[in-house]
């Protein structure tokens, strides 16, 4: 006989998005969520994360299709500005509405 119990509600943080969890790509999100683009020093600035650390996580963050890197030359200097996708977008607003709910049914 074939057991046809229903499965048990996992906690809504059992598919929380860990690409977004992560802290320092979390916060990098999070401004990225209220601005147009942002500038990488600007970014590093904020942050305060270091270059190879915030480049290790932009990157990450690019290859899952959250970001987008503009990379030009001004002058002779090289710069670079950061964008949220739409598809970084709408995965944040997720990830944001499943933290919401974590946080809402937890007894005050």
């Amino acid at each position: 006989m074939i057991n046809q119990s229903p499965e048990p509600e996992l906690h809504p943080l059992a598919d929380i998005d860990q690409i977004i969890h992560a802290p320092a790509r979390l916060m990098v999100l999070s401004y990225l969520y209220v601005v147009e683009s942002v500038d990488y020093v600007f970014l590093l600035r904020l942050t305060g994360l270091t270059w190879g650390s915030l480049a290790t996580h932009l990157t990450k963050l690019e290859e899952t299709g959250y970001i987008t890197i503009e990379k030009e030359f001004r002058g002779k200097k090289p710069h670079s500005t950061v964008r949220l996708t739409e598809q970084g977008r709408t995965a944040f607003r997720e990830y944001k509405k499943s933290m919401q709910q974590v946080l809402d049914d937890l007894p005050d």
